[in-house]
């Protein structure tokens, strides 16, 4: 081997192609990174493969330490009780749901009472258990539906771990007053410094902290901005007017009907058609009575529809669209939007002094019924008008499952919104009774939980009804799993009696009678849990 008088120079130091490139050279004839030549030599170079193989293998490159976090801020809540703090674990520790398509057994499905859990606990204003926050995140993450409760739970120190691990970084942007404390309505500098300047995520926490608590200073403080704000952010804040929306908000709203961006001025127009007494109401409500009538030359008094004859410029301002989406005619496309604009109370006027329920009842010439009466839902909806929900719910029990004015169990969904919680549920009831579940699931879910006392009977009884006449089992499994999740844990009771296997009659389905006895095992499981998390969480700590 020829051998030179000094080594070359390595020209690049820790790299690893360095480090091979000299053990295949020698290190007489290569001097390894950050090494003096010599006998120390190949000690060096196996030294510096070492440290680098276990860089390589952490996946760092090394760095000078870096600052090391502040402390968590204290959460001053108190502690939960040991036994709902045992219970938290478990909740988050069942990934597994009830997917996959397949029999879920009679074992309950835990993530899906995490919900109800969280809410009981932040009712009762406890803190999270430090070492349940990296799971509890982990959930949230993964189910948007969970952040708002988990995060409220979590506390302040959820948002200094998210700062710390980018995995949570949504907890930045979700929780309210992320940014910092917001500030209060006295500290009107501040106010008008993060209005000003912050991000449109924290604007937007800003202004509907502030519309909550003092709607006008909200409006002003939009006010004094919106000229320079963009469109998308626009659209972002006027929507925001909808919490506390009230007369006073009338001036602003009007000038936004002028505004460059179509869907500023669109929402716009359905929050002021959303004030009865709104000069664009008025002027929905002149347009929309042109349109219909009672017609008294027929046998039986009945409503005459007459469509706008065209979209002028001044209906376009109040937010009518003029163009028809695909499929639907122009003209019954113009009607229904200055219907569902116009204030409700126009019609018993109009219409010969007759109540809701009168004017609902009467027949609609030319096929129009279903317009009229879609319009109509859309405009008790908007305007909250229980009386008009009433007519157009029409009774439970009636023999049309679709009601006489709602167009789908959609419609009447909505409708059902604008009632009080007891009156709702005592309407499902109803229809429940006399159409069974299978039309049932989209009403059920606009029920407060737990449902009251005659719905959950109904729904068991129901249940049980479907189970005894053979129908196909897996038909229900979206309202057993509703029923899990919503039922009084008081009616556990009730299902003692149908947890046997039923005898299987002749056109049942196949397998059906286990199937419905592991669902009633379940249900009954599942509300015995949800029993005994209201305990745990009702505990108190001593």
């Amino acid at each position: 081997m020829i051998r030179t008088s000094a080594p070359v120079e390595a020209p690049a130091a820790g790299a690893w192609e360095e480090l091979v490139t000299t053990a295949l050279l020698g290190t007489d004839r290569r001097r390894p990174p950050a090494g003096a030549p010599g006998r120390d030599a190949p000690v060096a170079l196996l030294d510096a493969a070492a440290a680098h193989t276990v860089s390589r293998r952490a996946g760092l490159l090394p760095a000078p330490a870096a600052e090391r976090p502040r402390p968590a801020p204290a959460d001053t809540r108190p502690a939960l009780p040991p036994a709902a703090a045992r219970r938290l674990t478990q909740l988050l520790a069942d990934r597994s749901g009830a997917g996959g398509g397949g029999r879920r057994g009679t074992a309950p499905d835990l993530m899906e009472l995490l919900p109800q859990w969280l809410a009981a606990a932040n009712a009762r204003g406890y803190a999270a258990p430090p070492q349940a926050l990296p799971a509890l995140l982990d959930a949230a993450r993964g189910r948007t539906d969970l952040r708002p409760a988990a995060l409220a739970f979590a506390g302040p120190r959820a948002l200094w771990l998210a700062r710390l691990n980018p995995d949570w970084r949504f907890a930045l942007r979700a929780a309210p007053g992320s940014s910092g404390a917001l500030p209060g309505p006295e500290d009107t500098d501040r106010i008008r410094r993060l209005w000003e300047e912050g991000l449109f995520a924290e604007r937007i926490a800003l202004l509907a902290e502030i519309r909550r608590q003092r709607p006008g200073a909200a409006r002003e403080l939009l006010a004094g901005t919106w000229a320079s704000e963009r469109a998308e952010d626009r659209l972002m804040f006027v929507d925001s007017l909808r919490t506390g929306l009230g007369p006073d908000d009338e001036p602003f709203l009007e000038q936004a009907l002028a505004d460059r961006s179509r869907n500023v001025r669109a929402t716009a127009a359905e929050l002021l058609s959303a004030l009865p007494g709104s000069a664009l109401a008025a002027r929905m409500a002149e347009r929309a009575a042109a349109c219909v009538a009672v017609d008294h030359t027929r046998s039986t008094p009945t409503i005459a529809v007459e469509t706008p004859h065209e979209c002028d410029a001044s209906m376009e301002r109040d937010g009518v669209l003029a163009k028809a989406p695909a499929g639907r005619g122009e003209r019954s496309w113009w009607l229904g939007q200055l219907l569902e604009a116009s204030p409700l109370g126009t019609w018993s006027a109009r219409l010969g002094g007759r109540t809701p329920r009168e004017i609902v009842a009467l027949p609609v010439a030319d096929d129009w019924q279903g317009e009229l009466h879609a319009a109509w839902c859309r405009a008790a909806v908007r305007q909250r008008d229980a009386r008009w929900a009433r007519a157009l719910l029409g009774e439970p029990a009636a023999p049309e499952a679709g009601g006489p004015g709602a167009v789908s169990l959609a419609e009447r969904a909505k409708l059902l919104g604008t009632l009080g919680a007891a009156e709702r549920a005592d309407w499902v009831a109803g229809f429940i009774a006399a159409h069974g579940l299978s039309e049932a699931f989209q009403l059920l879910g606009v029920c407060a939980v737990p449902w009251a006392g005659p719905l959950g009977r109904a729904v068991v009884d129901a249940l049980n009804i479907a189970r005894d006449a053979g129908s196909y089992p897996w038909s229900f499994s979206g309202v057993m799993g509703l029923a899990e999740r919503c039922l009084d844990p008081a009616q556990a009771a009730r299902l003692d009696g149908l947890l046997a296997v039923p005898d299987e009659m002749e056109d049942a389905s196949p397998g059906a009678g286990g199937y419905w006895a592991e669902a009633f095992q379940r249900l009954a499981t599942t509300l015995r849990l949800r029993s005994a998390m209201a305990e745990e969480l009702g505990a108190r700590t001593g």
